[in-house]
Parts: C-alpha cells; sequence; structure tokens
C-alpha cells in the first residue's frame, strides 16, 4: 500500500482547524504539530499509487487555510 508523509504550511492562525480535519480523514495514520517551517506533519495511505496522488492534489491541498505541502513518499525497503 502506498504511504507517504506529507509536510503542510498553513496560513496563520489556521493550524488547528487544518489539524482537525486532516485528522478526520480516513486514509490519515497519523498528524503531528511541528515547530519550525512547517506546522504539521501527516501519514498518509492509500491502496495504489493514482489514489494517493488524488488525495494529495484533489484533497489535502484542498483544505482551507493551507497554504503549502511538500510531500516524501515512501518507498519499501529490501
Amino acid at each position: 500500500m502506498p504511504e507517504a508523509f506529507v509536510l503542510f504550511k498553513t496560513e496563520p492562525t489556521h493550524e488547528r482547524e487544518v489539524y482537525l480535519t486532516l485528522s478526520e480523514h480516513p486514509d490519515v495514520g497519523e498528524v503531528h504539530a511541528l515547530y519550525g517551517e512547517f506546522d504539521l506533519l501527516v501519514r498518509i495511505s492509500s491502496p495504489d499509487s493514482k489514489g494517493l496522488s488524488g488525495l494529495l492534489m484533489n484533497t489535502f491541498r484542498q483544505i482551507a487555510g493551507v497554504k503549502e505541502t511538500q510531500t516524501l513518499i515512501a518507498v519499501e525497503g529490501e
């Protein structure tokens, strides 16, 4: 199952609402608040790569208060 870690920058004062929205999504495994350049770290998974791309492009980037994302796709190790 494809998995990714997504770093989120939010609009000022929108951290909590974005956190709560992400926490309620069924494809989100973890949400962590951060200090530093990014505001949130999220672990997501999807049954296939196309579904993962759809979540990133059509769902998570469209959440009100999301300013920017950076996606790190996890790969299987040997």
